[in-house]
Formats: C-alpha cells, structure tokens, sequence
C-alpha cells in the first residue's frame, strides 16, 4: 500500500497549487480520496472527528445494493432462458448471460455520470463528491434489461446536469438523480420503458421473446400467473433489479442497522400503501383493485424504491416526524397511481419524486409546530411560576 501512497503522490505533483496543471487538481483529488482518507483538515468553524463521512456512507449503501444487483443479474439470464425450450438453465449460464446484459450498462452509467461530474468540478473548481457511486448504480439497476445504452447515456447526462449541477452539485439536489433518469427516460423513449413488456433478445434475432410483468398483466385485466413466493424472491420479470423482495430486505436491514437508511421512511411508507391497497380492495372494482395488499407490496419497483430511493438522505424529509409523513404519503400515492393509472401501472417513481418537492414544506410545518408547542409549554411554565 505504501507504493501506491508514493505512486499517487508522485502523480499529484504536477497537479499542486502552482503548478502545470493545477486546473485539473479536483480529477486527481478524486482518485485519491476515493482510495484513501483525505489528508487535509477545516479551516474554519467546528472541527469534528467522525468515523462516518460520505465516502462511507455511499459506500455502505452500495454494498446494500449488492444482493438486490447479483440476483437482478441472475434473474435477467433466468428470465431469458426458461423462455427457451431445451435451454442450459444451470446457475452460471444464467448469470453469465445477465452479467452480459447488465455490466455494460453500469459501465455507461459510470462513465458518463463521472464524466460530467469530473468535467463540473474542473471547471467550478471544486473536488468531486462521491454521491455518484451510489447514483451510478441506482440507474441501470432501475431500466429495463434491454434498455439501449444510448438512451442510458443521455438518461445519465439529464440526471447529472438537470438533477444535480444545475442545483450546486452532491448535497444540493431537490430531487433524487436517479429517479430523475428513470422519470427522463419514461417521458422520453416511452415505448423503452412500458410496463407491459420486458424484451428479452437472443443471440441471433433482436427482441425475439417478450415476457409481461406483473403490473402490465394486471393493467390489462389479466389473470397472474406468478406464486406469491416468486414475487417475494423476485422470478419474475421486472427492471434490473428491482424483482427481489428479499434481496432489498437484506439491503434495508444492512441500512437500518447502519443508520444509513431512516427506518421511519421505510415503515411509514410500508403502512401508507397497505393502509391503501387495503382501502381499494374492498371495492375491488379491477384486477389492480383486487390484487391483494400484501402482493402489491413485493411486485413492481415500490420496495426497491421506498428502501433505497425515498430514504436519499438530501430529497427526503429531514425531521423525524416529517420523515413519517413523508413516508405515508409515498406510500399511499405510489399505490394511488398504480391502482388508477393503467396506462403507467408503476406509480412509486412519481410518487417519491413528487413527495421530494413537498419535503422541505413537511419539515416546515414540523419545525413551526414544534415551536408553537414550545412556546406554549414556556408560556405555561412561567404562568405556573408567577402564581
């Protein structure tokens, strides 16, 4: 490790204040605090030694992520192959054929969010922030399979420039990047991202087997085929890695323990839905009426994204008590605008990014009445003590 410490400080040089290519110091800087503990420290205000800074924090959600993105890998070649009669449908086949699917388009996403990332902070002149390792994974792990890499270039390019640079950068952002991506990438290649087909293509033909997704057959007033225990272990057909149920509670539980994640979004957005899709069962009216509580819970993207999306620490709600209305209100209208919307039967995409421009408004309210209460109980406190 120490000739990597030489290696890099011996890069470094040209880069320094004073020197050729001083410009692009913050590209270097990167390199090394992704790599190692920045060296410097504030100059000013409150000085505080923490063990949890944003490297770790991003890097922590990652690694929840891990499950959800291994078995979306596997699930993409098993989602091909039992379409095929005859097919190797042996473990390593199937997650070959998915790694093949889904590395290139980690690759995109990284390459062009970093890049224009990098390209931001050259020219403000600021250090690159490490809120893209956590973005750049959310994005391909959230479009379908067969998504065209060109589409997720330009998906990413919005994202960063409209979703984050254009706010001040990491930090800064209203809505959650990734989520933004996916919204652009619905509105702009529509057809791309249905929710009645996911395509499968094989070797020798394009888009040659198609497969329904649950939401897509319920949209249509189609009977479900799937067990239960398929849609919680995720056998079914879906974006990435959204599938899994199991996989995103092995993630959230690495992020309550953490402390990464809010627990109360992540409940409070559980509650909401249920307290939803129970209120529309009684009716009953449609087959997305019908379907029962519990399955509208581990079908579609909503546990992937109320775990991982509607906890982004810089879109959500910030007080406590906001964070459980805010988590309610996700809840309810993702399964709202899934219920009553057939042509877009996936409602929690617009539902977190709706709730991410009410979260400041929420923890307004929250705050103020927090005062008023105070207030009072001053108001009562001194009353008490001058009788």
């Amino acid at each position: 490790m120490k000739f990597l410490r030489d290696k890099i400080d011996q890069i470094r040089k040209p880069f320094e204040k004073g020197q050729k290519f001083e410009k692009f110091a913050p590209a270097i800087n990167a390199l090394d605090t992704f790599l190692y503990v920045p060296n410097h420290t504030t100059k000013h205000g409150a000085h505080i030694r923490d063990a949890v800074d944003l490297k770790r924090t991003m890097i922590t959600v990652v690694l929840a992520l891990v499950p959800a993105l291994l078995f979306g890998i596997y699930n993409s070649g098993y989602q091909h192959f039992v379409q095929i009669e005859g097919a190797d449908m042996s473990f390593w086949n199937l997650f070959s054929h998915g790694l093949w699917k889904v590395l290139p388009m980690i690759i995109v996403s990284y390459v062009v969010g970093l890049g224009i990332e990098f390209g931001f902070a050259i020219w403000k002149g600021h250090e690159v922030n490490e809120g893209y390792l956590v973005t750049g994974l959310l994005i391909p792990m959230v479009m379908p399979i067969d998504f065209p890499l060109w589409m997720l270039a330009i998906s990413v390019a919005f994202a960063v420039v409209i979703g984050k640079e254009v706010f001040g950068g990491t930090g800064m952002n209203i809505f959650n990047p990734a989520l933004l991506a996916r919204a652009f990438a619905f509105f702009a290649y529509p057809t791309f991202m249905s929710g009645d087909k996911i395509w499968v293509s094989e070797a020798s033909t394009t888009d040659a087997i198609s497969g329904e997704t649950i939401l897509g057959t319920l949209a249509q007033g189609k009977e479900v085929t799937y067990s239960t225990m398929d849609m919680f272990l995720g056998f079914i057909p879906g974006s990435v890695a959204e599938t899994s149920t199991l996989a995103v509670l092995i993630g959230a539980l690495l992020l309550i323990v953490t402390g990464v994640g809010s627990w109360r979004i992540m409940a409070s957005g559980v509650l909401g839905a249920i307290v939803t899709t129970l209120m529309f069962n009684a009716f009953g009216l449609t087959s997305l009426m019908s379907f029962a509580w519990y399955e509208h819970l581990i079908v579609g993207g909503f546990a992937f994204g109320i775990v991982f999306m509607a906890t982004d620490p810089v879109s959500a709600a910030q007080t406590a008590k906001g964070k459980i209305y805010y988590g309610f209100l996700i809840g309810f209208f993702a399964m709202t605008i899934r219920i009553f919307n057939p042509a877009y039967p996936e409602g929690i995409m617009l539902s977190i990014l709706l709730m991410n421009s009410f979260a400041p408004t929420i923890d307004y309210y929250v705050v103020n009445s927090n005062i008023s209460k105070r207030m009072k109980r001053l108001a009562k406190s001194k009353n008490i003590k001058t009788a």
